[in-house]
């Protein structure tokens, strides 16, 4: 019996199918409004309260966290986010300079923050992850009809870190 040559092609063919784009559209990276100058003042004054007691704690480090969080929270709200082309292929999802292959998607669902429409997709590589795609004028009905032959539609059930967020920002609106 002869040996197998080690370079000699398999009989077993895989079909390689080319990456076709089905839907494609521009969006900001990220929600964004800008916050009044009243809003601001607010959170300044609180943080200021908060930074005045720890003082009297001596929470040092703690301190410059809040410090660190103030000075992040004031560039996200007034800053605006960049353009970036987000892509539905039949291979997965691509957005920015990312690739999201299916395999690593779990399910999507829409939702609406900050007057602005989203597209939720989960999914996990090495930890799970969510991807947040505003639509713009992209249409829910087109995404779902392709993004249904892939995932299943389906939003997550609230965590208590949720739900206590969105009681918080209820009893303390600092935007209009």
């Amino acid at each position: 019996m002869p040996a197998q040559v080690k370079n000699q092609p398999s009989t077993l063919k895989t079909k390689i199918v080319p990456l076709e784009v089905m839907l494609e559209w521009q969006a900001s990276a990220r929600p964004f409004r800008k916050k009044s100058r009243e809003a601001i003042t607010t959170i300044g004054a609180i943080l200021v309260l908060i930074g005045i007691i720890l003082i009297f704690l001596k929470e040092w480090f703690l301190i410059a966290v809040i410090i660190a969080l103030a000075f992040f929270f004031y560039i996200l709200s007034t800053v605006k986010p960049e353009i970036i082309l987000h892509k539905i292929t039949n291979k997965g999802i691509i957005t920015g300079d990312k690739d999201y292959p299916y395999d690593q998607l779990i399910r999507f669902w829409f939702d609406k923050e900050v007057d602005q429409e989203i597209l939720f997709i989960d999914g996990f590589e090495r930890f799970n992850f969510r991807l947040m795609l505003l639509l713009n004028s992209k249409s829910k009905e087109q995404l779902r009809k392709v993004l249904s032959e892939y995932l299943p539609e389906e939003k997550p059930k609230e965590a208590w870190a949720d739900k206590a967020g969105s009681w918080v920002s209820r009893q303390i609106p600092l935007g209009k």
